[in-house]
């Protein structure tokens, strides 16, 4: 059966900044530069800092070789425009802007990278993903799937910019528990719930969360952190296809959060 071409489209197609947050279901048919929680670590105060640029973003985040067993390069499908992107309910507008690699607040300047992790396809006496049993054919998709893909956003602002906007998600984390429904271009999704987690508790602010998005094919969960460090925010957004296929649990790419805090201290 001709099945696996179908569901590395979808695989492909979600892990696009847009689909990050409105993944609107598959089957086997079918780089952009421009809030303190519970679990925040430390409290420095950022408000006399000058933003920096975009080009001085761009030295300090990620890039390819910097992160073990991870590739990194430009953002597939690209960041998409802040209006474009909108919840049903404003307040969980910063919560869906990070799931969607858009840098929450008012940055100065901004840019991302997409760092996906490495994974050779899985062998089954040489034998095809299309020629497989049904029950291998899954196991083999799966574990091919199972990595890590994630969207990292850095971002500066003036003067107290950083701490307001890392409050912002914070306040719409706390704010969409019960879920929400979005939008972008016309296009929607639906979230059935919002739960906050144990950050990486690098820089001097962080914040973790899961959103759970509701699909045709069932309930996926995306997870995100935001990181406060001085007066720039580094964004994590991560999904794993072969984890939610298997529903197995993961988190946001640990090696990915620990090789971008490197670059910013």
């Amino acid at each position: 059966m001709k099945r696996s071409s179908g569901v590395r489209l979808c695989a492909t197609v979600a892990v696009s900044a847009l689909s990050f947050a409105l993944i609107t279901g598959c089957s086997d048919e079918g780089s952009t530069d421009s809030g303190k929680s519970g679990d925040a670590k430390g409290s420095g105060s950022s408000s006399a800092a000058k933003a920096l640029s975009a080009a001085e973003l761009k030295k300090l985040v990620i890039a390819k070789g910097e992160v073990p067993g991870f590739k990194v390069g430009a953002v597939e499908g690209g960041i998409p425009a802040k209006g474009t992107v909108k919840a049903d309910d404003a307040k969980c507008d910063p919560l869906l802007q990070v799931l969607t690699g858009i840098a929450p607040g008012d940055p100065a300047a901004n840019t991302s990278r997409m760092a996906t992790e490495d994974k050779k396809d899985p062998t089954d006496d040489a034998t095809s993903l299309d020629d497989m049993a049904d029950g291998k054919f899954e196991d083999a998709l799966n574990e091919s799937m199972d990595l890590d893909v994630t969207v990292v956003t850095l971002s500066s602002y003036d003067g107290d910019g950083a701490e307001k906007a890392l409050q912002s998600v914070s306040d719409s984390v706390k704010g969409c528990t019960g879920g929400f429904s979005g939008e972008q271009d016309g296009e929607k999704g639906k979230f059935i719930k919002v739960g906050e987690e144990k950050s990486s508790r690098t820089g001097d602010e962080s914040l973790a969360f899961t959103a759970t998005n509701d699909t045709k094919d069932g309930a996926v969960p995306l997870h995100a952190e935001v990181v406060r460090h001085g007066n720039t925010i580094a964004a994590y957004s991560t999904i794993n296809i072969g984890a939610v296929m298997s529903k197995k649990a993961y988190t946001v790419s640990a090696p990915v959060i620990k090789a971008q805090a490197a670059k910013l201290k």
